[in-house]
């Protein structure tokens, strides 16, 4: 079975994206946050990531 990455339609807080992440790579959906988090304080590359992401990436099921 082929995974396919998408939004998480359960484990989200915005566009469920962490949530997807955390899903198709099989780890904890807070660990992605906290990496978002740290792009945002450090460069501010964490929103534009999070923004491309959550356009890029399909819907739930």
């Amino acid at each position: 079975m082929e995974k396919k990455l998408k939004k998480s339609a359960t484990n989200k807080k915005i566009a469920g994206v962490c949530g997807g992440l955390g899903e198709y790579f099989n780890l904890d959906p807070v660990i992605f946050r906290a990496i978002f988090l740290i792009l945002l304080i450090g460069a501010g590359s964490g929103v534009i990531a999070y923004l491309i992401l959550a356009l890029v990436m399909g819907k739930a099921e």
